[in-house]
């Protein structure tokens, strides 16, 4: 499992390019699939199961896309600009090292300013790629790098650039591998362009027109010094979404996971979100609607070059996921 964590976390696929990732996806989970498709957004689609007698249609969601900059302009200097590729923290940026699609890097850095206390605005941060001329700079406007830090072991916790959402997509190709049979039609869809508005998740929940929605997502913590009141910590268990800015979960929904949860002794808690959301809200709105939820997996610094996630609740987050997708849903 953390091999296939290194695997996914270290690839290059910031929103929008999601290729490299889709690729080592798709090499994964082909000899355990009944059928994958790509979409036209680039939406990965992954079969296992027909529909038997108690079964349901249940898209599974978890997105390949982590944050990423594109560049806007070079200056005479070869300093790079640059506007950023989903939600990114500004205070965590200095220092940080980017790795450009083309094979360039640079680390970010400040315009100085006498106020310390204020975050800097964004049109104060550049990228310094060693060049020193506009003509010797080795990246143009339009070019697109992510963050590039290694994983990292620190006891049982993992740390490593883009944990959201690579470390769903480590936890639904070991769900597929255990998945011995079914009654459910389960899709493992692994999409695109979440950071940017859910957009993958909205094209593919068209085309699958499940009957229940089921995403898989980082979700912050209230476990460091001084953070925001919040009752999900590092090594308490996989939580289940309750709320967020784009979802309230349905009752019965939480009752089902609640109850495979205990039917297997995995340890859980429950996430109240007040900002942000994940591919579940946009599933819950295709079509006519379908009944969602997210299993999240409790993550700090999140929307910074160095997430980190328990190994003890990736694990536990696998095992329920199976155990979720294996037997007939009842919702009561």
């Amino acid at each position: 499992m953390k091999d296939l964590i290194e695997k996914f976390t270290q690839a290059v696929g910031p929103t929008g390019y999601e290729d490299a990732v889709r690729a080592l996806v798709r090499a994964e989970a082909q000899p355990f699939a009944d059928e994958i498709r790509e979409d036209g957004l680039g939406n990965l689609i992954v079969r296992k199961g027909m529909l038997r007698e108690g079964g349901k249609r249940i898209m599974l969601a978890g997105h390949m896309d982590e944050l990423g900059v594109m560049v806007t302009h070079v200056d005479a200097n070869g300093f790079v600009r640059f506007t950023t590729l989903g939600y990114v923290y500004r205070q965590m940026m200095v220092g940080s090292r980017v790795r450009f699609l083309n094979g360039a890097y640079g680390v970010i850095g400040v315009e100085p300013s006498t106020d310390s206390e204020r975050v800097p605005r964004w049109d104060t941060y550049f990228i310094d790629v060693g060049a020193r001329s506009r003509e010797t700079c080795p990246v143009r406007t339009g070019d697109v790098g992510n963050f590039d830090r290694p994983l990292q072991e620190l006891g049982t916790r993992l740390v490593s650039k883009a944990m959201d959402d690579r470390i769903a997509v480590a936890i639904m190709v070991a769900a597929l591998k255990e998945l011995k049979d079914t009654p459910n039609e389960v899709y493992f869809v692994f999409t695109v362009q979440e950071e940017v508005g859910l957009r993958g998740a909205k094209v593919a929940a068209y085309s699958v027109d499940p009957e229940i929605g089921l995403a898989i997502d980082v979700t912050d913590t209230g476990d460091t010094p001084k953070c925001e009141t919040m009752d999900v910590a590092l090594g308490g268990g996989p939580a289940i979404k309750v709320m967020d800015s784009y979802l309230v979960t349905n009752p019965r929904l939480v009752r089902w996971m609640e109850r495979a949860a205990q039917k297997i002794g995995v340890p859980y808690q429950y996430e109240i979100l007040t900002a942000g959301g994940t591919d579940a809200g946009a599933i819950n709105e295709t079509r006519a609607g379908a009944p969602s939820i997210c299993l999240s997996i409790p993550t700090r610094y999140i929307h910074s070059p160095s997430e980190m996630v328990d190994y003890n609740d990736v694990l536990n987050a696998v095992r329920l996921l199976v155990e979720l997708v294996s037997s007939p849903v009842v919702l009561e």
